[in-house]
């Protein structure tokens, strides 16, 4: 996850470099979740067929060249596109296929959910640690080498996966084809937790996108007119506020398990989408009640991340457990491909970076779906409840 969060993190500083509209900007960091979402139905069915750590190493590989290949390569939108999307493809065959080799070592229903729960909770750690690393190195050395250095992180994580874990070859199902997800969306017990995550990965990594430029738009006016510099920098801002997520969705699942899943999803979805539509129109709060403001939106965004991944994978028929897992991801992180870039148009059209209120109508872009997502979940367990 080195270098997961590079590209938002210097968001800023490269939109300035190649002199980037928030479209453009958005358009690239999308790019990633594009590739990710054109791999993961491949990579991850294929760990239904053969031993996901092969599929893990293969992928760390790849995203470990894209970084690289950013590092010291990339001259403008067109080639930080392709690498992005290159990178993308590489994650892609990291998150759920390792998830996979993870749950398939563990066994019972509560010791897998928590499986997921830690495991879910890690790729928040690593987003935080990728935001605060990468913007200390691109300050030391420059912006290329927070890309070279981050590329070390998947080598030596295809590693740790191949040597920590036994190898696990999958029975084949005959009557099964690749890539055919008809029997996926055809189980009611799945759909609302796939759904559901959609919604999660468009506010989540909408707001991730974006929280560093934004929270240097807000630093910017409370410094305007004056000498000194903002306390804490907008990387260590959203660094720490992503440290809160991994404590969020361990705790989230923890609720879940205890007083329904679907009861704490919806409740999650409903405080982190209206919370996600006021925090646009908060950028005239003092820093610190912003910053604190930042760190409660981003623990009720994970409040139901492991409870919506843990949901699926329980409820997943075995025989096609690498295929709902690919249906899964591929939703999410397809939602992540498109938030970014609507926020970054709905920004431009609202009068652009500079315009306060263009935030705030950016950001209800993000919130929006989570409110009425959460609206569907509760009248469905509702009815799933009546007599």
């Amino acid at each position: 996850m080195l270098g997961f969060s590079t590209y938002a993190a210097l968001l800023p500083e490269l939109r300035d470099a190649w002199s980037l509209s928030n479209s453009q900007a958005g358009i690239v960091g999308g790019m990633f979740f594009a590739g990710y979402m054109a791999a993961v139905p491949v990579l991850t069915s294929l760990t239904d067929r053969m031993d996901a750590r092969r599929i893990y190493l293969g992928s760390s590989l790849v995203a470990a060249a894209a970084l690289a290949g950013f590092g010291l390569l990339v001259e403008g939108v067109k080639s930080a596109a392709v690498l992005q999307l290159a990178a993308g493809a590489g994650i892609a065959g990291t998150y759920m296929p390792g998830l996979r080799a993870l749950t398939d070592n563990v066994e019972g229903t509560r010791a897998q959910s928590r499986a997921v729960a830690f495991y879910t909770a890690v790729f928040g750690l690593g987003t935080s640690l990728s935001i605060l690393l990468s913007g200390s190195i691109a300050d030391s050395i420059g912006w290329r080498w927070a890309f070279v250095l981050g590329s070390v992180g998947p080598v030596l994580s295809g590693l740790m996966v191949v040597r920590g874990l036994p190898p696990r070859t999958p029975q084949r199902s005959p009557d099964l084809h690749m890539l055919d997800f008809r029997p996926v969306l055809a189980s009611r017990e799945v759909r609302p937790y796939i759904f559901g995550y959609a919604v999660h990965c468009w506010e989540l990594f909408g707001s991730r996108s974006w929280l560093v430029a934004f929270i240097v738009f807000a630093q910017g006016l409370q410094v305007a007119g004056e000498s000194s510099s903002p306390a804490l920098s907008a990387i260590t801002i959203a660094a720490v506020a992503n440290l809160f997520g991994p404590v969020a969705s361990i705790y989230g699942n923890e609720l879940a398990m205890r007083h329904g899943r679907e009861r704490l999803i919806w409740k999650a979805m409903a405080a982190s989408g209206v919370l996600t539509c006021a925090l646009g129109f908060a950028s005239f709060l003092p820093m610190y009640a912003l910053a604190g403001l930042i760190m409660v939106h981003m623990c009720l965004i994970m409040g139901d991340s492991s409870a919506l991944t843990a949901g699926v994978i329980m409820r997943a028929n075995e025989r096609i457990r690498g295929a709902t897992m690919a249906v899964h991801s591929m939703l999410g992180f397809g939602a992540g491909f498109v938030a970014p870039l609507v926020f970054g148009v709905v920004l431009d059209l609202a009068g652009g970076k500079a315009i306060p209120h263009a935030w705030g109508f950016a950001f209800a872009t993000l919130g929006a779906g989570a409110i009425a997502m959460a609206g569907l979940i509760r009248a469905r367990a509702s009815a799933v409840a009546e007599p």
